[in-house]
């Protein structure tokens, strides 16, 4: 019998797990042929934009990005653009205090840390927030269809220029 080795294959050229990138963007394909939402080139760009960033960027932001990739766009299409991805649910809004919207592509539940200093949002994943105990809506008439946890605090960057160091626990500031 011949080895591995012999029949042309190597144990060290295992297939590459796809990256957070690639099965989103799988994702956005499989959606829009289940949904029978065209697959243009506009929105496969605007997605990908928001993909290659993780600082939760607003629409301006994301527009700056797409329009040294596509001449000619508009801001109106890739408004329109992060609306249907949020409506295909490959993205999702970041919940700020702020007027203007931010867009995320980590639709997994997760909770943010908005930076006090540089108006920056991280994302905080911390397996002590999983098992929060919702209130009985049914009690109060509602139906909670989402929840997130909001914290204010500085970033590592933000703490550095301040020399601070970092606290030992994650903090709410309240009020503004």
């Amino acid at each position: 019998m011949k080895n591995q080795s012999q029949r042309g294959i190597s144990l060290n050229m295992r297939e590459k797990a796809p990256t957070f990138k690639e099965k989103k963007l799988g994702q956005f394909e499989d959606l829009c042929r289940q949904q029978h939402l065209p697959k243009t080139i506009q929105r496969r760009i605007i997605f990908e934009a928001l993909l290659d960033r993780e600082d939760h960027p607003t629409a301006d932001q994301l527009f700056e990005d797409v329009k040294s990739r596509i001449a000619g766009v508009s801001r109106t299409t890739v408004y329109r653009g992060l609306e249907a991805l949020v409506q295909l649910g490959v993205a999702r809004r970041a919940n700020h205090f702020e007027a203007v919207a931010r867009f995320d592509a980590n639709t997994e539940h997760h909770h943010h840390l908005v930076c006090l200093g540089c108006d920056r949002i991280s994302d905080v994943e911390d397996l002590e927030l999983a098992p929060i105990n919702l209130p009985d809506a049914r009690r109060a008439g509602v139906e909670i269809a989402d929840y997130s946890v909001h914290f204010e605090g500085y970033c590592a960057e933000c703490r550095r220029k301040k020399n601070k160091p970092a606290s030992p626990r994650v903090g709410l500031r309240r009020g503004k």
